[in-house]
């Protein structure tokens, strides 16, 4: 086994710390508190390489690793975990559409994706079905060369911002093979959209998008009528390590900033990094941090060579936002007054990376996917 980064991404990693450090971190509070994400921004991103990481060179991408799409995390959420997001839901979309988009499809948003000049939502979840994923009722009839789309889909992550959305939606019957796939354009008629008010990831505007009868053409399915679940299934089980590290890389940060603080700040005469209550507690979370950062990236190489990992994705989702979750309260308290205000980053850090111990798979479902691989689908708490 090789614990090491090679060559290039070293540098890649080197590169995104940088621009984290210089150019997202100053502006972080700044879209938690109102101001609208501009697409400039976007396109920033692209220029580096995010947007394009796994859409194909044929279309203007790069097709990285995976290993590659999780440094890319970890680092851009050192300096704004919401910016994470654009690469997680980009890696999907662009998987997704290189596997099983119409040509027409992938020569009209491929290039305009890995450009950040579109941007493409992943719609799933819906008011009632979020783990039970395939329960889901939103409908896609075909009626002649048009798929008419009716139901909602809620809690999505660029509902208020994205031109596309690829639709998990009912093609036939009951179950997971009634399930297929669209790419849906949102400027079409019959599609409304409402922004939720969070308790964090206020930049990516998540919310409900309504489609009323939406009429879409019939090329803009993604593979046949009964594979859209298997795609959603197949992208999970590798997001939720990128989920992970995004979530490592906003712990680390915050851990980091409170080494340094902990070595300035005095109480009772001594640094208070020379008290055992502070420093064992940095100890801990240092070592819960780095074990959830060596899982999600066996996960990632996993996924590289073509081996299964979907244990391994369930234990870096489970691991993951919980260890940064507790590593980023600590920090809070451990910087006392100060850390409980909006001075500095800590608080929303912590609103932030909640959203994602529940996106892509509650604790309770990784849990469960975990057992399920151990001891079967026999024995699967939910089947």
């Amino acid at each position: 086994m090789d614990f090491g980064f090679t060559e290039p991404e070293r540098l890649f990693a080197e590169n995104l710390r940088r621009f984290a450090r210089e150019r997202l971190a100053p502006d972080y509070a700044t879209w938690d508190r109102g101001v609208p994400f501009p697409r400039e921004r976007v396109r920033e991103l692209a220029a580096l390489g995010i947007a394009g990481l796994r859409v194909p060179e044929a279309y203007g991408g790069t097709a990285a690793s995976y290993v590659m799409a999780g440094i890319a995390a970890e680092e851009l959420a050192r300096g704004d975990y919401n910016t994470s997001l654009f690469l997680q839901i980009g890696l999907i979309v662009a998987d997704i559409l290189a596997g099983h988009a119409s040509e027409p499809v992938k020569r009209a948003w491929l290039p305009a994706i890995a450009a950040g000049e579109k941007l493409v939502a992943f719609g799933l979840t819906e008011p009632n079905a979020g783990s039970d994923a395939a329960a889901i009722t939103t409908s896609a009839q075909r009626d002649g060369d048009y798929y008419v789309v009716r139901g909602e889909k809620a809690s999505i992550t660029f509902a208020g911002m994205a031109d596309a959305c690829v639709v998990f939606a009912r093609t036939g019957g009951p179950g997971a093979r009634g399930i297929g796939a669209l790419l849906v354009p949102l400027d079409l008629a019959g599609v409304s959209r409402q922004v939720y008010r969070s308790a964090g990831e206020r930049l990516t505007q998540r919310g409900s998008i309504v489609f009323d009868g939406v009429r879409v053409p019939a090329n803009h399915l993604l593979g046949g009528e009964a594979s859209g679940f298997y795609q959603a299934m197949g992208a999970f089980d590798y997001n939720r390590a990128i989920i992970a590290l995004a979530c490592v890389g906003v712990a680390q940060q915050s851990l980091d900033e409170t080494v340094e603080y902990a070595k300035q700040r005095h109480t009772f005469g001594r640094p208070i990094a020379k008290h055992e209550g502070v420093s064992f507690q940095i100890a801990e979370h240092l070592t819960m941090i780095s074990a959830a950062r060596l899982l999600a990236y066996q996960c990632l190489v996993l996924r590289d060579r073509g081996e299964p990992h979907t244990k391994e994705a369930a234990m870096a989702k489970w691991l993951g936002p919980k260890a940064a979750a507790e590593a980023i309260h600590a920090c809070i308290v451990l910087h006392g007054w100060i850390g409980y205000s909006q001075e500095l980053p800590f608080e929303q850090r912590l609103r932030d990376v909640i959203g994602l111990e529940i996106g892509d798979g509650t604790p309770e479902i990784m849990k469960a996917i975990i057992a399920r691989e151990t001891f079967g689908r026999d024995y699967a708490s939910y089947r």
